[in-house]
């Protein structure tokens, strides 16, 4: 399915899916806020996780938010995916969504739910892929004593962190550097560089075609 170009009096239709606070979903409509046009608009914030402290954040700016739980009267763990992956594409559908922005979304999405959205999902993650995909990439990062580390966005596909890379942004590393430290760090490079690349992915300036990154 091509995706449409928005413009500021259609903007494309964004769902954003997170699990935890939603800092970078903040800033992300802090950006939106911040300028006099946008090509794009949020919907609805979905999550996994009913306490996720995002949901507030989302309320605050007068986005949608429903938290859809892993179901867990589902013994058989692919049934369980399956389902909870229906209700998801059926929030999107109801909310006519265009495009989906993965934000500290932890639940790996399967191929087949991908396959429906392909060239639609984006996804930021904190390391220079494609070193230290996964979720403990910051642990990763200074237990290997890297010089540097930072951020990639890119288009998400089946496997893990491993779709076609969009952009990244470095930061260095430091020899006492705590989780914490790092993670700061990385945060404060994620939360420019990720609104960036969404305009210019809802402006039609980045496509993925064929597996490959086209841009205009």
């Amino acid at each position: 399915m091509s995706l449409r170009v928005g413009t500021p009096n259609n903007p494309l239709r964004l769902a954003v899916m997170i699990s935890g606070g939603g800092s970078g979903m903040k800033a992300l409509f802090e950006h939106v806020e911040n300028k006099q046009s946008s090509c794009h608009t949020t919907v609805i914030v979905l999550s996994d996780q009913s306490e996720a402290k995002g949901h507030a954040i989302a309320q605050q700016f007068g986005v949608l938010s429903i938290s859809i739980p892993l179901p867990e009267d589902i013994a058989d763990s692919k049934s369980r995916r399956l389902i909870h992956e229906k209700s998801i594409e059926t929030k999107l559908m109801q909310n006519e969504v265009e495009a989906i922005i993965l934000s500290g979304y932890m639940r790996i999405l399967t191929p087949d739910f991908v396959s429906r959205w392909e060239g639609r999902i984006l996804n930021i993650h904190p390391s220079l892929l494609p070193k230290f995909p996964g979720a403990h990439a910051h642990q990763e990062v200074l237990s290997s004593g890297e010089s540097k580390s930072g951020c990639t966005v890119h288009f998400v596909d089946s496997g893990m962190d491993t779709g076609a890379i969009i952009e990244q942004s470095e930061v260095p590393v430091y020899p006492h550097d705590t989780l914490e430290n790092l993670q700061e760090r990385v945060k404060k490079v994620e939360h420019r560089l990720y609104p960036k690349i969404i305009d210019l992915f809802s402006e039609g300036k980045i496509r993925l075609i064929d597996g490959e990154i086209i841009r205009k």
